[in-house]
């Protein structure tokens, strides 16, 4: 027999909740089975996103330093502008300076920063060569004795508010380095039932399988304890997916083996 020759399956929200629903000797019946099972699916995206599941998140984001600045936001803030002689309506503005003069035609969007879960490193980009930066603590930040001293940023912590914050020492010495760094950010949200999820194809088991188990709590106690240890399975197996495989050289040393 033929293979189908197609690799497109990708189960929509609607989907994976009748899969949850079955694994809990359920049926889908009314609407408000969907939208408690489309609360779930988001609750357990924010379970993900704390035990660090979703690295296909990962974005990298440039920022431009300015002289004597050292707060800068974990992401990039939109907002749109009124017409003017340089801008156009609906115009974007995502964190240049101009010498132009408009007006500001919407609220300033955070949504971008807001999404982000951490920080996961960082260089400093001078001249077309990067250098990594060190990440420290809050108490490692705020004993730093004179935050105002200028250079070349070295060090970098990341206060994790609704707004995230990046705060560089030393204090930039120019407007021309950039700080690059990689972020997890959040899987977008289960809105509606005929939306697909922002997952790959590998972690599908793993997302039924949560569901079913969130479902069971609230639905189908019986199946609690079953449903957990499923879940558990494939998130076990899927977290061991979702990792660097990098090579890992092991060099003993010259002391120990020569005994001096």
């Amino acid at each position: 027999m033929a293979v189908s020759g197609s690799k497109d399956f990708e189960p929509d929200v609607a989907e994976y909740i009748e899969e949850a629903f079955e694994r809990c000797g359920l049926e889908l019946r009314t609407g408000y089975d969907a939208r408690t099972a489309r609360r779930s699916l988001n609750f357990l995206f924010a379970d993900w996103a704390n035990r660090g599941l979703n690295q296909w998140t990962i974005g990298q984001v440039t920022q431009s330093v300015v002289s004597g600045v050292t707060d800068y936001p974990v992401g990039i803030i939109t907002l749109t502008v009124a017409d003017s002689s340089s801008f156009t309506v609906g115009e974007t503005i995502t964190g240049s300076s101009s010498g132009a003069t408009t007006t500001v035609s919407s609220a300033v969007s955070l949504e971008d920063v807001q999404s982000t879960i951490d920080v996961l490193n960082a260089v400093v980009r001078r001249s077309s060569e990067d250098i990594s930066i060190n990440r420290i603590s809050r108490d490692d930040y705020l004993s730093i004795p004179n935050k105002t001293t200028t250079g070349r940023p070295n060090q970098y912590f990341v206060d994790r508010l609704i707004t995230p914050v990046m705060k560089v020492w030393p204090s930039p010495e120019n407007s021309t380095d950039q700080i690059i760094y990689d972020r997890l950010t959040r899987i977008d949200d289960a809105d509606v039932s005929v939306n697909t999820l922002e997952i790959p194809f590998r972690f599908y088991p793993c997302l039924a399988a949560g569901l079913a188990y969130y479902i069971s709590l609230k639905r189908s106690p019986d199946r609690v304890q079953l449903l957990k240890g499923l879940y558990e399975e494939e998130f076990d197996r899927a977290a061991q997916e979702d990792r660097d495989k990098a090579s890992v050289n092991l060099v003993p040393s010259f002391t120990f083996v020569t005994g001096v």
